[in-house]
């Protein structure tokens, strides 16, 4: 009974693909939502490749894995991923499904899934990944994940105990999941802007977690990244099996070096984070047998997704579109903080809101008092547009963190606040979306576009 279940599934499920093209919906997810309401196990039974690939945590993921996923295929691989599907079980479904026959054989010779933390539990006792890539783990959405050391727990008891993780050393918590698994570690060495002591609101691992004694940073880049050591017992962080130093975000290069050798490679992008992103990568692909000199090479076509971040020159003004998840935020702190050390001056124009709960709004809102807004007090932004649902929280903090009254317009609707962005010659402008104004944010940049041309004439 289990198999025909499943298999009246697997057909509905592929069914429904064209019907949903025929009928013009775009229902990314609904076919891994129908073969799991038939077939509850689904994901049992399905076809999957011969390797399997999870990349999870907080924030980077997405970045990960499509980078992962773009090297690979640049290597000739066929890879099967959820690029365009959600993370969690109805979209690993619909990935998995996707890419098997109708009887259920595989096509593809790797699979690369982005899987949401919380949903490891759905995923993971029907999916075993050769190896589980954890980017970092941080605090999210309050009301969802409720604390980093809660989704870590959460991950040690989902996570098969046959994966391989590769893990970023200088995350505390990330690096302590699942500890009988076998690990590989990653980092960065120190840096010439690394810090003591931590500058930002959020610093969750103070204490050794053997012994609770009072840990000291050697280093620490942000929050609780960096490498430290107990004053009282033995623990300190793990050491780099695949270690990033000599980063240099003026010549944009660093050399990544293993117990296998080293290699140099050209940086994608001048943010720290994203410096993580990328050896979080190489270090997977050395751990499938890839060389430094192969992955340098291919790292040479790859970007940062252009939702993720995307920059361009119109009119007098240059438009950076950067990405700050909503009800994140340690994502949002970093991304401020980035662009407020950018040089020149420039306008901000904040709407990472949550549209899926503009209707029923039940987000507690403690996280924009966890968030740095007091970056955004630094000289150089002259002045900052708060919109949407949340403008005026928005305009609450910066209110708070020091920004002064006479630098902060706030407008409710999106298309009318853009008008209120002042287009001065030789500035940027930097509009900050979350995950979920995506589309909107997108739509909002093309009406920024055309004042900037019409400012410029």
């Amino acid at each position: 009974m289990s198999t025909l279940r499943f298999y009246l599934a697997l057909w509905m499920a592929k069914l429904s693909v064209p019907a949903l093209k025929i009928t013009r919906h775009n229902g990314t997810n609904f076919p891994g939502e129908l073969a799991l309401k038939i077939c509850p196990d689904f994901l049992k039974y399905i076809g999957k490749p011969a390797h399997v690939i999870a990349v999870t945590g907080t924030n980077g993921k997405t970045t990960v894995s499509n980078m992962i996923c773009d090297i690979l295929e640049k290597s000739g691989k066929k890879v099967l991923n959820n690029r365009y599907g959600s993370n969690i079980n109805s979209g690993i479904s619909t990935a998995l499904l996707s890419g098997c026959t109708l009887l259920n054989k595989p096509r593809y010779d790797i699979a690369v899934l982005e899987v949401d933390e919380r949903s490891s539990k759905r995923i993971y006792p029907f999916v075993k990944p050769d190896y589980i890539v954890i980017t970092n783990l941080f605090r999210d959405s309050i009301m969802r994940n409720a604390h980093p050391h809660y989704i870590a727990d959460f991950l040690t008891d989902s996570i098969p105990p046959q994966s391989t993780l590769v893990l970023n050393a200088d995350d505390l918590i990330a690096s302590g999941v699942a500890p009988d698994n076998k690990r590989v570690y990653f980092g960065i060495e120190e840096m010439d802007s690394d810090v003591k002591e931590c500058i930002n609101l959020i610093n969750d691992v103070q204490i050794c977690p053997v012994c609770a004694g009072k840990l000291e940073y050697d280093y620490r880049r942000y929050h609780h990244i960096g490498k430290a050591h107990c004053t009282q017992c033995s623990f300190r962080s793990p050491d780099y099996d695949f270690a990033a130093s000599g980063v240099d975000l003026e010549s944009m290069t660093m050399t990544v070096s293993d117990k296998g050798g080293s290699g140099v490679y050209k940086l994608l992008s001048d943010s720290v984070f994203n410096v993580y992103n990328m050896v979080t990568v190489i270090a997977l692909l050395r751990q499938l047998g890839f060389t430094h000199e192969d992955i340098s090479g291919y790292m040479e076509g790859v970007h940062i997704a252009a939702s993720r971040y995307l920059a361009e020159d119109v009119g007098n003004v240059r438009l950076i579109m950067q990405m700050a998840k909503e009800k994140n935020a340690l994502a949002c702190s970093r991304a401020f903080d980035y662009v407020s050390t950018q040089p020149g001056e420039k306008e901000l124009f904040l709407m990472m809101n949550c549209l899926g709960d503009v209707k029923h709004w039940s987000e507690n809102v403690c996280w924009l008092y966890d968030c740095d807004f007091e970056f955004l007090a630094r000289e150089g932004i002259t002045h900052i547009v708060a919109t949407g649902p949340r403008g005026k929280d928005y305009k609450l903090r910066l209110l708070l963190a020091g920004v002064p009254e006479e630098k902060i317009t706030c407008v409710s609707d999106e298309f009318e606040a853009a008008e209120h962005l002042r287009f001065v010659p030789g500035q940027s402008i930097y509009m900050f979306y979350g995950t979920d104004s995506l589309t909107l944010a997108f739509q909002v940049r093309e009406k920024v576009i055309e004042l900037a041309k019409e400012a410029a004439k």
